[in-house]
């Protein structure tokens, strides 16, 4: 990679950590959204330039998609004013979305036509990881191209798994999604009945981390999303109701 300038399209609660992270690295980006209001703490930034995605594809060696879909990043793609129409042979494209695979698929084949290497990369760590850069990357895609690039990831991850071919790393995302809401779920149903047998949901959860029923969701989510939103005077929680309908 010559050029060292990196380009982040998608300013959310995810895309906002990455791009303050490579900030603090002393990396050169370009970055972009549809939102001006997303646009508005980076322009006039030292060492940041706000570009659409055509403009960064001349401009930069590699681009992160942190949009929500597989939608939104053909539509950046396609066109006579996105990325494969100006993009020079060899750009790298990592795919941070928690995208559909078979899309994600067809998108790399349009990006090899052209001399574009396209990479998923689904995420895991939320907003609070992208802000403290430990977010978990699943990637896909060509290996020779990821070994080489993944050190312009480490500003903002933590842990890195290639996983083989292209898809891979959305497939393992959804899976991952699967577990976690799964976990989520039963975790939830095990609040409703521990309540109506008298248990206090927090004694649940105690018990739970200490025990073979722990997990993410024990440890974490629960604590900091619902159990510190609890009223003195109740017991049943209005996140576990909601997954009563």
């Amino acid at each position: 990679m010559k050029k060292k300038k990196i380009g982040v399209i998608g300013l959310g609660n995810m895309g906002r950590g990455i791009v303050r992270n490579y900030i603090k690295a002393g990396i050169p980006l370009a970055v972009w959204d549809i939102s001006e209001t997303a646009l508005k703490p980076f322009r006039g930034r030292p060492g940041v330039e706000v570009a659409p995605p055509g403009e960064m594809a001349v401009m930069c060696s590699l681009l992160l998609f942190v949009v929500p879909g597989s939608a939104e990043i053909e539509a950046a793609m396609k066109g006579k004013d996105g990325v494969l129409a100006h993009g020079q042979k060899g750009l790298v494209v990592y795919d941070l979305t928690t995208s559909d695979p078979a899309w994600t698929r067809k998108i790399a084949r349009m990006a090899a036509r052209r001399g574009i290497f396209y990479l998923d990369a689904g995420m895991s760590g939320g907003a609070a990881g992208a802000e403290a850069g430990t977010i978990t990357l699943m990637i896909g895609g060509d290996e020779r191209t990821y070994q080489r690039t993944r050190k312009y990831l480490r500003p903002f991850t933590g842990k890195l798994f290639f996983l083989g071919k292209s898809g891979t790393g959305h497939t393992l995302k959804l899976i991952h999604n699967m577990v976690c809401h799964t976990n989520f779920l039963a975790a939830c149903e095990g609040g409703r009945m521990a309540e109506r047998a008298g248990i206090r949901l927090k004694d649940m959860i105690d018990v739970f981390n200490v025990s073979n029923a722990r997990s993410y969701i024990s440890q974490v989510r629960f604590p900091k999303h619902i159990l510190s939103k609890i009223l003195p005077d109740r017991t049943i929680l209005l996140p576990i109701r909601l997954y009563q309908k």
